[in-house]
């Protein structure tokens, strides 16, 4: 390995994760990264040595980052109350292995009112143990991925409509791309230390995504509101209660304009959040 610069992504076999892993292998290359993945086998297209990295198990965890200097710690994705011990065992083990900075992928969202809120909660006590861990750190709450409505695409096609119960509200989307190429600076750049970074673009209503969307996909979409009680209970129809629950929260939250927060994006990038005008243009242009 290099000379102490090693950087390491966890959940690197996630979307974002693998992401992040590509956009810091362009800064410092591959050899100063590694990724950690609960199974490794999934991540041999990412052209990075690969070790263990479940977080319920710190031994295995302390031992894969030995001779780490920077650790990038992805949200978990398992229950608000498991997901916080989950996080303590990697940051122990960071301390343990003698880790000098972690950068954690946080989330923006109401704290409190909606069932997406102990989500939130839970990131929150990670950021408190974050910092508290002695330990260099720079946090990112990230805005709420785009992807997900633009892969959803066929179904709105089907409808005609977005209908949601997010009102007029305005909530800051972006893209993993975007986050990662933020993350990838946050890693390897000593300024953010101590920072901590609302990350995504410029904020827009429902309303205006149908119209990027239209754009984008020639479809003649338009926006229905929905109350929350209504919502919820499409969602959970569609999702089942767990995964229903969880996306009528968020929109919930949006409709509470917890999603409309001042963007840190261009101090954390050094560079402006791509433009929703040159991301659908080039979605436009994709498909034709």
């Amino acid at each position: 390995m290099s000379n102490g610069n090693t950087i390491a992504v966890a959940a690197a076999s996630g979307q974002l994760g693998a992401a992040i892993v590509q956009a810091t292998v362009d800064i410092v290359g591959a050899e100063n990264v590694v990724g950690l993945a609960r199974t490794p086998a999934n991540t041999a297209s990412l052209g990075v040595e690969v070790r263990p990295g479940d977080y319920a198990k710190r031994d295995p965890l302390t031992k894969s980052l030995e001779g780490v200097d920077t650790l990038l710690l992805v949200s978990g994705m398992d229950t608000p109350d498991k997901r916080i011990d989950q996080h303590r065992n990697v940051i122990e083990a960071a301390k343990t292995a003698g880790v000098s900075k972690i950068v954690y992928t946080s989330i923006q969202g109401a704290e409190a009112g909606t069932s997406f809120s102990p989500i939130v909660q839970s990131n929150r006590q990670t950021e408190q143990d974050v910092r508290n861990s002695g330990l260099q750190w720079v946090i990112g709450r990230n805005g709420i991925y785009i992807e997900p409505d633009v892969e959803y695409i066929d179904t709105y096609k089907k409808r005609g409509e977005i209908a949601n119960c997010a009102g007029d509200a305005k909530c800051g989307y972006t893209t993993r791309p975007e986050l990662a190429y933020a993350y990838a600076r946050m890693l390897t750049e000593s300024k953010h230390d101590g920072q901590t970074y609302n990350l995504h673009g410029t904020s827009i209503t429902q309303p205006q995504l149908a119209d990027y969307l239209n754009l984008a996909f020639g479809t003649h979409l338009t926006y229905r509101s929905m109350s929350v009680a209504e919502y919820r209970e499409e969602r959970i129809a569609d999702l089942g209660e767990f995964l229903g629950t969880i996306i009528a929260g968020i929109y919930e939250g949006i409709r509470d304009g917890a999603a409309d927060n001042e963007s840190h994006f261009a101090q954390a990038a050094g560079r402006p959040h791509q433009s929703w005008e040159a991301y659908f243009s080039q979605l436009a242009h994709d498909n034709h």
